[in-house]
């Protein structure tokens, strides 16, 4: 009996120490494999709580174990069991990818289990049950340390990790070689580069043979990938998207894919927990605009005014929807069920009208980066006005969605204070009844509190509900709320987007509802 429940023991063991490395593992690709900004998430109270329930029960049950009876066998296997039932999968947002990179760290991570679990049973002591109480100490300290094992594994693997990126790197660089007409067009921003992307994109698929950054490849590595898999000899143009983090990010991918034109979106205070200051984002950003040699253009979203007071000594292109000066201004913007319609000129003064199926000013401003390039590439404003018209939403980046009884304006990815006001903008419009569902904003560093306070504030008179996600993450936007002089019964705090939507069901109403859906968090965040 007894070597039976030391067996279901170690089973029920592995089982739950397998399925917390698995989330661990998920919530250090979340962190996008960077060890700061892992350590910073494992020192936020609401994922050390987390943490703790889900190693609690397999702590519980080494004292079990070290009593050694039956009984408290049984009961150490069947603490084991809640451990496993509390670190039991659920559907993630965005799940773990098995990368090759994942696959390594858990096959290192597995060899230091091996060699702890050895280490115990080769101790100098003969007599078995001592070996196997050794073995289980061993067993219950890994665990508990699972999440510094992974940090463990990833240094471990460091050295490998670089060899392998550099040899994709030069396969990349080799590739972009063998094509030296192809024209390679930058795109960075705390926020509009990818609706900028797919955009442009489509525009200038008028005339030439494009290729561009799919999804959120927008990462050296990612880069790297699409170049290495989807770059063809026939493409004229490739679009890059870049993304950042820390401190020089896009000029690791600058250096290696030479961009002779770059634009930049928009520059606000996102990621401070990394940057840490507004001034280590506007300089990273503008690292793009550092690497643009004489023959080569900036454009620049001169509406934002980050962007708009950095000097630089490059050829500009602006474009924006406030300022007339800008070379290219997109104007008498006007918003129906059917779209927005906007004017602009091309550079003769010539007026072209456009008709897009989007609604928002900060979609108009993205659509008129776009038209700036493409027209400056040689595409005539006449011939970009029907594929205006024909662009869609960028998925989650205020997407226009019909359902039934409802209308559904989801802006649910990476939100940011400027998006945040932007959608509440567009909200503000609709004459139906306006409703409001978010968790906030996360990743402002000191300046979370003040920055979700003051959406709060702007969204007093553009909506007619608010539903907050969290109670805790929240507060802000509440205080906010209640300092505007917001109806505290029409301010709804729920745990979860799914009960959101339910309360949203149970506001009575004969008007129309237009459900602005501002962030989901990621996964290491809800």
């Amino acid at each position: 009996m007894g070597i039976v429940l030391w067996v279901i023991w170690i089973v029920t063991y592995f089982s739950g120490a397998i399925l917390y490395e698995i989330y661990i593992m998920h919530m250090f690709q979340q962190n996008s494999y960077k060890p700061q900004e892992y350590s910073e998430w494992l020192r936020l109270t609401s994922n050390i709580g987390r943490m703790l329930g889900k190693t609690l029960y397999s702590f519980i049950s080494f004292p079990l174990i070290f009593i050694g009876n039956t009984g408290c066998l049984i009961a150490a296997c069947l603490m084991n069991l809640m451990t496993i039932l509390v670190n039991k999968p659920h559907q993630a947002k965005k799940p773990l990818v098995y990368t090759p990179r994942v696959k390594r760290m858990l096959a290192t991570t597995a060899v230091l289990f091996i060699v702890g679990t050895l280490s115990a049973i080769l101790c100098g002591e003969t007599e078995v049950e001592i070996k196997i109480k050794a073995c289980a100490l061993i067993l219950t300290i890994l665990f508990i340390l699972i999440p510094y094992i992974v940090l463990l594994a990833n240094l471990i693997n460091h050295p490998i990790e670089m060899g392998i990126n550099r040899h994709y790197i030069k396969e990349a660089v080799g590739i972009l070689n063998q094509m030296p007409n192809l024209v390679i067009i930058g795109v960075t921003g705390s926020y509009g580069k990818t609706s900028v992307k797919y955009f442009l994109s489509r525009l200038l698929s008028v005339q030439y043979s494009v290729l561009h950054t799919p999804g959120n490849f927008n990462t050296t590595l990612g880069v790297v990938r699409t170049i290495r898999e989807q770059m063809k000899s026939f493409h004229e143009i490739f679009i890059c998207e870049m993304g950042a983090r820390e401190v020089g990010d896009i000029k690791e991918i600058c250096d290696f894919v030479h961009p002779k034109y770059g634009i930049i979106t928009s520059i606000g205070p996102q990621h401070l927990q990394s940057f840490h200051s507004i001034e280590n984002v506007i300089s990273t950003k503008f690292e793009l605009a550092d690497a643009i040699g004489s023959d080569g253009i900036v454009f620049l979203n001169y509406d934002n005014e980050y962007i708009r007071n950095k000097k630089i000594d490059k050829n500009i292109i602006s474009y924006g929807t406030v300022d007339n000066d800008v070379n290219y201004c997109a104007y008498d913007i006007s918003v129906t069920k059917d779209g927005s319609f906007f004017k602009m000129k091309d550079n003769n003064g010539k007026e072209y009208e456009f008709h897009t199926r989007l609604v928002g000013n900060h979609n108009v401003q993205n659509i008129a980066g776009a038209i700036a390039v493409a027209n400056t590439l040689g595409i005539s404003m006449d011939k970009l006005i029907y594929p205006v018209k024909q662009l869609e939403s960028v998925p989650h980046r205020l997407q226009l969605l019909r359902q039934g009884d409802r209308t559904i304006l989801d802006d649910a990815y990476n939100s940011n204070k400027s998006g945040f006001k932007a959608a509440l903008d567009t909200l503000a419009m609709f004459d139906d009844l306006r409703i409001l569902m978010t968790p906030g904003m996360v990743e402002l560093g000191e300046k979370q509190y003040d920055e979700n306070k003051e959406v709060g504030i702007y969204a007093n008179g553009k909506c007619d509900y608010a539903i907050l996600i969290g109670r805790e993450q929240t507060k802000p936007i509440q205080d906010g709320l209640m300092e505007a002089g917001f109806a505290e019964n029409r301010m709804i705090i729920v745990d979860t987007l799914q009960e959101g939507f339910q309360m949203v069901n149970a506001i009575h109403s004969d008007k129309h509802k237009v459900i602005l859906i501002e962030n989901d968090l990621p996964d290491n965040y809800s």
